[in-house]
């Protein structure tokens, strides 16, 4: 009998496993799918762990509201990417990692912190005329001033913006960020006077990086 009843668990627990394993896929978004079979091919199991974490987010994020889709994606950028200079990660001064490199490495740079964010957001819903990736002038606690990039999300166009940042985790409206002085922002649309949010400055397609990322994604079916 007890032969008989450790093969029943057995069995039963293998058709638990694969029920799991199907709900994961079937709650998965699409574009987490994709990112999902990517990853593990190009980086490994450890990363392909680290993007089902993402899974669980989005499926969590659903029929969230916008402010709770903005408070839980700066989170999970911020704790699952670690801060890495592009020189040590990458090996070249500057460069702009898809979401895919990103989350694949689990480490980027303040661009992308401010990318990954802008992308998940975007897929989630979250309109991209309310997001601007923001470069500014930082102060950093020792008084030195250098180039950073932010997240920026307008509620309405002439809102004052809240800040997603790697550097600050609390998101603030912009006129709190005394530490931030904006330079230009821009999205996919359009690039944008710094405090200026409605007026535009050019093409996006001038920022030769932003061009780059994006067509990286295109690429990877990943956009």
């Amino acid at each position: 009998m007890k032969r008989h009843s450790s093969s029943f668990i057995s069995i039963a627990a293998g058709f638990c496993l694969t029920l799991c394993l199907l709900w994961t896929q079937i709650l998965a978004d699409d574009y987490v799918l994709a990112m999902l079979e990517k990853v593990r091919q190009r980086y490994g199991e450890e990363a392909y762990q680290n993007v089902m974490r993402l899974n669980e987010l989005y499926s969590q994020l659903a029929n969230a509201s916008e402010m709770t889709k903005i408070g839980m994606v700066n989170d999970f950028t911020n704790q699952h990417v670690l801060f890495v200079d592009d020189i040590n990660l990458w090996g070249v001064d500057d460069y702009w990692a898809s979401p895919l490199e990103t989350f694949g490495k689990g480490a980027g740079d303040c661009e992308d912190f401010s990318i990954a964010k802008y992308t998940l957001l975007k897929k989630l819903g979250v309109p991209q005329d309310k997001l601007r990736l923001t470069y500014v002038r930082a102060r950093m606690s020792s008084g030195n001033i250098r180039p950073h990039m932010v997240l920026a999300y307008y509620a309405m166009p002439t809102s004052d913006p809240l800040i997603l940042d790697n550097l600050n985790f609390e998101i603030l409206p912009a006129s709190r960020r005394g530490d931030l002085f904006p330079v230009f922002s821009f999205n996919e649309k359009g690039l944008f006077v710094a405090n200026n949010p409605t007026m535009r400055a050019g093409s996006p397609n001038n920022i030769s990086k932003w061009r780059d990322v994006l067509t990286r994604m295109r690429q990877d079916g990943l956009e």
